[in-house]
């Protein structure tokens, strides 16, 4: 990196502090945020029905719900916490990309179109089709919060450490009075409410256009960004690898595999063997829970065919494909230009990597200041936009599932008024943020990417199984769906719980304290198949068995006759 670039960034840094550039950053996130609640209040007058509250009056085209799904997909730990991890860790790092994108492969071929015909607004309502409603449901509504409460941990930390750097607040350095930690913590706060409000008051309407709104800006931003550093390197993509492995400290080793996943420890076997097991593990979860995350699933029920389903999964890969090959430059870069010293002083997981990027790029090209600041603005309030969006997301799908699985169809039996069960939702919606809150206060240390792929893990640990088996197996039954859920479930959260990842690691959620004893970062080789032997177990002890049910979901599934 040229002492222009070196100089020009810490300039750009010092401009962070400065009440033009603070006043820049400002403004634009507050037109996002006043753009969007517009978007959501216009929504909620749409919103007449609990279809229109959960599925969006199922009125959306295939490319309209592609690009929603691309937004809730494409989420900070795509933009931020990739990133971080290529320009930390390099060639490490794009696994999640390949995952991430595989993982779409197993939607489109097993799940998109037949839980489309099956279902109506949850992924219970496929369970339960052909099974004792009470227990099922309970269980899924069990499933949906834990995983949706993961996947939040990851947007709040991402726009934690985002704001901070956006407001130039660095370890050292206060903003109103608040130092680094306070202003996280109140970061995390705020956008707990903006993600309720999204919710409670725009339903799926209202979070689908922010999505929609979210996916043009995040593309837009990622390949302006993407072109800078490519045009920085005059399109030698060589240049710039040999840049960031020089950068890095690391010399070749950046680019080669084994610098953060499936380390060999000399002297080591059994450590080398758990780093190789634990690569393995991650490469799983990524790839099976795309097909489990609640949050994708319910994107399905808002197209009114099949066949706007699949054409919107098409479109979500292409989308999400070109996004993530962009991540590629935006890494590399980011090591390359910006440094992993100056990445790790800010934030030490590495989710500020593309903004700073952002920063580096804007001195370099744009000129002074003004120029970093200006598009360190730009890039924190399109990846802000992505954290909100996901978010509520995130949190509709889990206070749908609770408030139509749970509430109606487990307490009322099924007699609940439309009306009750939106009121419902919008309460569970305020719950589930305010647990959100709390839980991301004590994982800002962790890497958002990773958080998302322990929420892969846990959704294709308890969920996947018991889609599979519901739509392919014959035998299946109530206690085989719920012999899956919990126990994939059981078993994905506890060997999180006794790992690295909560205790007995620096960068654990809680360092001070060790009474991890599982080896592994991600629980997936273990949980997955766990979750499949729980369902066969469940299934085969019990004699409940309703082939005509089967018959009847079968042809529902792949005809979609009688679909909502």
């Amino acid at each position: 990196m040229s002492r222009e670039i070196l100089a020009g960034f810490s300039l750009a840094a010092e401009a962070g502090n400065s009440s033009t550039a603070r006043t820049l950053t400002i403004t634009l996130f507050l037109v996002f945020v006043a753009v969007t609640l517009g978007i959501t209040i216009w929504a909620s007058r749409q919103t007449k029905t609990a279809t229109d509250y959960y599925a969006g009056g199922r009125s959306f085209s295939g490319f309209q719900n592609g690009m929603a799904i691309g937004g809730d997909y494409m989420s900070a730990a795509s933009f931020l916490g990739i990133a971080g991890i290529i320009a930390l860790y390099g060639y490490d790092g794009f696994l999640y990309s390949i995952g991430f994108l595989v993982a779409w492969l197993v939607a489109l071929l097993l799940v998109a179109e037949l839980l489309r015909n099956s279902g109506r607004y949850t992924m219970a309502d496929v369970l339960a089709f052909r099974m004792r409603q009470k227990p099922v449901r309970t269980a899924a509504a069990v499933s949906t919060i834990t995983v949706s409460v993961f996947y939040l941990l990851a947007q709040m930390v991402g726009a934690g450490a985002l704001v901070a750097l956006l407001l130039g607040i660095r370890p050292g350095t206060t903003f109103l009075g608040m130092d680094a930690d306070a202003a996280k913590i109140a970061t995390i706060i705020m956008v707990g409410a903006l993600m309720i409000i999204y919710v409670t008051v725009g339903g799926m309407k209202g979070t689908t256009y922010v999505q929609i709104v979210k996916a043009f800006l995040l593309m837009g931003g990622a390949l302006v960004m993407t072109v800078l550093v490519l045009a920085h390197y005059k399109f030698n993509l060589s240049a710039l690898l040999g840049d960031a492995a020089n950068a890095s400290g690391k010399g070749s080793a950046f680019l080669e595999p084994g610098l953060r996943y499936g380390v060999e420890v000399a002297g080591d076997a059994t450590k080398t063997f758990y780093n190789k097991v634990d690569l393995l593990s991650l490469g799983i979860a990524l790839v099976l829970g795309t097909a489990g995350l609640p949050h994708i699933l319910i994107r399905f029920y808002t197209v009114p065919t099949a066949k706007a389903a699949r054409k919107s999964v098409l479109w979500a890969i292409g989308i999400i494909g070109t996004f993530y090959l962009f991540t590629l430059a935006l890494g590399f870069g980011a090591a390359a230009l910006v440094g992993q010293e100056a990445i790790t002083a800010q934030d030490k997981a590495g989710n500020t990597a593309a903004p700073q990027l952002a920063e580096a790029l804007g001195v370099d090209f744009l000129g002074g200041d003004v120029g970093g600041a200006a598009l360190l603005a730009v890039i924190a309030a399109v990846a802000f936009a992505t954290i909100l969006a996901v978010v509520a997301g995130l949190t509709l799908a889990s206070s749908s599932s609770l408030a139509h699985d749970f509430y109606a169809n487990v307490m009322k039996g099924g007699q609940a008024s439309e009306r009750q069960e939106v009121n419902v939702a919008r309460i569970s919606a305020l719950v589930i943020g305010a647990i959100s809150i709390v839980l991301s206060i004590f994982a800002q240390n962790l890497n958002v990417a990773f958080l998302v792929a322990l929420a892969f893990a846990v959704a294709a640990s308890g969920n996947l199984p018991a889609i599979l088996y519901s739509l392919f197996w014959k035998r299946f039954n109530t206690s085989g769906a719920v012999w899956a859920i919990y126990g994939g479930l059981i078993s994905a959260v506890g060997l999180v719980f006794f790992s690295p990842v909560v205790s007995g690691a620096p960068t654990a959620m809680f360092p001070d304290s060790d009474w991890q004893w599982f080896p592994l970062s991600n629980p997936g080789i273990i949980s997955i198949p766990g979750g499949f032997l729980c369902g066969w177990i469940g299934t085969m002890i019990s004699k409940e068995s309703d082939e005509d049910k089967y018959a009847e979901l079968e042809v529902r599934s792949l005809t979609g006759a009688g679909a909502h």
